[in-house]
């Protein structure tokens, strides 16, 4: 096992990947940009070393000052976390290069699954369905066009490299493709660096699903149930719970043994997601695989009692899976809601702030809650990165429990200083829709509020 492990990241997944250290006797190290000297989370680290300015061009971004913290801090491993190089075969291959061991798949299986149009191929290859669409760049508006005919209206176009919904485009006829094309790629090569398109058809009413799946370098997988997702606002997740309502079990056993056969077919290692779209006709399609750590990880942890971002580390160091398929239990129901410095009641707008009072009841039940978070009263939200305050993790016996639990949770909260979205998730969880399992990805359940709409 590792004595030192640099995590190249900061707030909550770094706090994550800390914990994840402690718990296995590794010795964590931290970065922090200038604007986060001092911030109370770095002192989840043993050593902590400043990469420069704020903004993440200059600091968490510069994956050649990342490879030289851990160098001078003798850290043997590097965990990227979420977000920023998480996902940057480049970088893997940098710390490779340098002797240090990258928590995550080999660059080579990052670098296929982060392409979406190779990553379909491969996963067509493996035997899961795709969405009707192209499976290889599109060259020009005109060819965008001609695949949009093909496929059928209407239809996403998404950007081969990067994700969010950035460089994504919903087009209802060839005139808005031929239109859309150039401003889609436009915002692709300004966010990810590269302005490749694809094109699939645009399912109404469909359910975002994701299997985890966790792989050694023995050929050995297994998957940690199934994610619904389906709560988002622009491609952005707001509430994730496992299990799916929309799956009966056998569906379940059938999604999960298919996404760790592609897994595995692809040269899989360490934790991944693979994300399917479900169709209102109840056909399920492969959209795209992270190759990484998921904020959501916390909700597949409660069901199955398994610490996935421990095995992440367990796997890179060279240790075979000693749990199975067979022996993996999963009990209750698990629902997460993601807290951020955002007013909901205008429109999202960031509320970068001090924290005035922060606190969170865990003891209410009638289920239980796991808070992860970074924060505690008296710090500052820095407007300069994601403004995640808090991950709360309901776990009941049932979903109906999950769910009372979590909005006593959520209620009871007190925080000052910043606005938060906590009054969109009590609504989305006190929503008939929500309740009833009844949702997509077409809405927000219970939001806009009817108060809020007629404003």
């Amino acid at each position: 096992m590792f004595a030192r492990l640099l995590v190249a990241n900061r707030g909550e997944v770094a706090v994550r990947i800390a914990r994840a250290c402690r718990a296995l006797g590794i010795a964590p190290v931290g970065v922090a940009s200038e604007a986060d000297l001092g911030a109370s989370w770095l002192a989840a680290f043993d050593e902590v070393v400043c990469l420069g300015p704020a903004a993440s061009s200059q600091s968490y971004l510069r994956a050649d000052r990342l490879v030289q913290a851990a160098l001078q801090t003798r850290a043997t491993a590097l965990h990227p976390g979420w977000g920023f190089l998480a996902e940057n075969s480049r970088f893997a291959s940098l710390c490779e290069q340098h002797g240090i061991t990258f928590v995550g798949p080999r660059p080579a299986v990052m670098e296929l699954m982060g392409a979406k149009t190779p990553a379909k191929r491969a996963m067509k290859a493996a035997g899961l369905p795709l969405i009707p669409g192209t499976d290889e760049p599109l060259a020009d508006a005109d060819a965008a066009v001609a695949a949009a005919r093909a496929a059928g209206f209407p239809v996403l176009l998404k950007a081969v490299f990067g994700g969010g919904g950035r460089g994504m485009r919903r087009c209802t006829s060839e005139a808005e493709v031929s239109e859309a094309f150039a401003q889609a790629s436009a915002e692709a090569t300004a966010a990810f660096g590269d302005g490749a398109m694809y094109l699939e058809r645009y399912l109404a009413g469909g359910r975002h699903i994701e299997v985890q799946v966790l792989c050694d370098a023995y050929g050995n997988g297994l998957h940690v149930g199934e994610r619904e997702c389906s709560v988002q606002r622009k491609h952005q997740k707001l509430i994730e719970e496992s299990p799916s309502p929309a799956l009966s079990e056998s569906e379940r056993r059938e999604l999960g043994a298919a996404a760790v056969r592609a897994a595995l077919r692809v040269g899989y290692t360490s934790a991944g997601t693979i994300e399917f779209l479900r169709s209102d006709d109840g056909a399920l399609y492969f959209m795209e695989m992270n190759t990484r750590l998921q904020v959501e990880h916390p909700v597949s942890e409660l069901v199955s009692g398994l610490d996935i971002a421990a095995w992440q580390i367990r796997i890179a160091a060279g240790e075979r899976l000693d749990v199975t398929q067979e022996s993996l239990r999963f009990q209750g129901h698990a629902i997460e809601a993601r807290i951020n410095a955002e007013d909901p009641e205008k429109n999202f707008q960031p509320t970068p702030g001090k924290l005035k009072s922060f606190a969170f009841p865990t003891d209410l039940g009638p289920g239980t809650i796991r808070l992860d978070t970074h924060l505690q009263a008296g710090d500052t939200v820095p407007p300069h990165y994601d403004s995640l305050l808090a991950k709360v993790i309901a776990h009941g016996k049932t979903r109906a429990e999950a769910i009372t639990t979590l909005e006593r949770a959520l209620a009871a909260a007190r925080i000052e200083g910043v606005a938060t979205t906590i009054p969109l998730h009590l609504a989305v969880l006190a929503s008939p829709e929500f309740r009833a399992g009844r949702y997509d990805t077409s809405a927000i359940p219970g939001w806009p509020r009817a108060s809020v709409a007629t404003h």
